[in-house]
């Protein structure tokens, strides 16, 4: 079993192998992709290279999350519980993205739309949540547009629970 500190320092690594083996493959495969947003030429176009850069920093936030937490859970190892929010996250990521590169446009629209109600009932504000869904994401998109997408879905997460715990807890005070 990996140790909380083990996998604080793996995760940053293995993104950013994964990073350079995903440029080195397109590098050497036609050239380095620039996306844009809406597939839109017109609009802003991020290259591929960004994922050097995003992916190993999202990789550190989560190292840095997990040392965080590891602290008030002396004894205990942190990793089941994020292994299981980067997997499920990384896999969601990577189905949208198959869906889209295999041209299954039902499948892409039902998995993005699925976005909303998951966003609000789980907690994908995390940072592996959000390191998970970029790095399925980034073989079809890129980095860039996957952490934008993360980013609003994540924010729009954090605000519903918060707000709903908040009702939760004022509507618990007033029976009490």
């Amino acid at each position: 079993m990996i140790s909380s500190r083990a996998s604080a320092t793996l995760v940053p690594v293995a993104a950013a192998a994964f990073a350079a083996a995903f440029i080195a493959f397109e590098h050497f495969t036609g050239g380095v992709q620039t996306h844009h947003f809406l597939g839109r030429g017109d609009l802003p176009g991020f290259s591929n290279w960004l994922s050097l850069l995003v992916l190993p920093l999202l990789g550190i936030v989560v190292a840095v999350r997990i040392r965080r937490l590891q602290t008030g859970h002396v004894g205990k190892s942190l990793w089941p519980g994020f292994s299981a929010g980067i997997a499920g996250s990384l896999c969601y990521g990577a189905a949208l993205a198959s869906g889209f590169l295999l041209g299954l446009d039902s499948v892409s629209l039902v998995l993005f739309a699925g976005l909303l109600p998951i966003s609000i009932a789980l907690p994908v504000y995390r940072a592996e949540c959000i390191f998970g869904f970029v790095a399925g994401m980034t073989i079809a998109f890129g980095s860039v547009i996957p952490l934008t997408f993360a980013v609003v879905f994540a924010t729009l997460s954090f605000v519903v629970r918060r707000i709903a715990l908040l009702v939760w807890s004022a509507l618990r005070g007033r029976r009490a």
